[in-house]
């Protein structure tokens, strides 16, 4: 994380879960929660990274590693995109946008290093160049003024979800029908962090993850590296894979589970009284073999409680417990009902 960034948010009353680089509040977690359900708010994504890809043969080699078809992705157009080992598995997920002659990944943070440093071993001898963009911040904004606060700090509004437009050196991606995300220089930032707080709420980290949550967003991130195939998480139904498109790391498994019909595991919606986390497992009274579950992402509810994504086997989604079969229960509902 930037350290001017990192200075000038513990300026604004950030308040930093240890030495972690997300942020645990602006002072008020439980009222920043609430906001998040009911109000606008603006969140600094500090949990997330950005990579730069540059070169001629840039989107031919993201083309040639990613789920998603990045040749007939558009300018000022994203989509969602995984990476994959050898065994399906995704590495990592990202949100991929085309802005001018290069391409932007947005990733979890505590990815970067390593998806960078893995993704550079592939290039050989491409025409391209990757890495970190340290240089740029990413805020979320989401609510019903999330429109009226980008328009106050003088950025566009995207009309649609996943289109992107830059405007004063900055470049606005719609995530979905409720939020945006902002990419923005470092030095820019804290004016621009002034300008949106006429309109939003400052809030932390886990108002983020629980939008996250409710928008049935699948961030791959540390704890679940590797845990998964695409379509355990739904991926493919929101658009980040293509069947249509030549290889790619782990495609021919990919491809084998979507056409033989063999995905057992999907995407729930968790909620439960016990705190949940990431990487956490899922067991049945039901399933004497093995955990029946892993939880993607978590956060804290703004009702009470603790709400989740998680990959869960589906014959055995209606009876589940955390941590072990006699851990506290949890209730999953499906976010595609299959």
């Amino acid at each position: 994380m930037n350290p001017n960034w990192r200075s000038f948010l513990e300026s604004a009353e950030a308040a930093f879960s240890g030495d972690s680089a997300e942020i645990h509040s602006f002072g008020d977690a439980a009222g920043e929660l609430q906001a998040a359900a009911r109000q606008t708010v603006v969140v600094p994504l500090t949990h997330l990274a950005l990579i730069e890809a540059v070169g001629e043969e840039a989107k031919s080699f993201l083309h040639n590693q990613f789920t998603s078809d990045v040749n007939h992705l558009q300018n000022g157009q994203a989509q969602h995109a995984g990476w994959c080992s050898a065994k399906g598995r995704m590495q990592a997920s990202f949100v991929l946008w085309h802005e001018g002659g290069s391409y932007r990944l947005a990733l979890a943070a505590d990815l970067l290093e390593a998806t960078l440093k893995r993704l550079q071993m592939f290039i050989l001898r491409a025409k391209v160049k990757l890495a970190a963009q340290n240089d740029h911040v990413l805020l979320g904004l989401s609510g019903a003024q999330a429109g009226e606060a980008l328009a106050n700090a003088g950025l566009p509004v995207p009309a649609a979800p996943m289109d992107i437009i830059a405007g004063n050196d900055c470049t606005v991606l719609r995530l979905d029908a409720e939020r945006c995300i902002v990419a923005a220089p470092v030095a820019a930032a804290p004016g621009l962090w002034q300008k949106l707080t006429v309109k939003a709420r400052p809030a932390g980290t886990p108002a983020w993850r629980w939008l996250d949550v409710r928008a049935a967003f699948p961030l791959v991130t540390l704890a679940t590296k590797e845990e998964f195939v695409p379509q355990m998480a739904d991926f493919e139904k929101i658009g980040g894979v293509s069947f249509h498109k030549g290889c790619y790391p782990g495609q021919e498994v990919v491809s084998r589970t979507q056409y033989l019909g063999k995905v057992k595991r999907h995407l729930y919606r968790l909620s439960g009284n016990a705190p949940l986390q990431a990487g956490d497992e899922l067991f049945s009274p039901d399933n004497h073999d093995q955990a029946s579950g892993k939880v993607m992402s978590a956060a804290p509810a703004p009702d009470g409680g603790f709400a989740a994504l998680a990959v869960i086997q589906s014959n055995f989604a209606a009876n589940l417990r955390l941590g072990s079969r006699e851990g506290p229960p949890v209730e999953a509902v499906a976010v595609n009902p299959v």
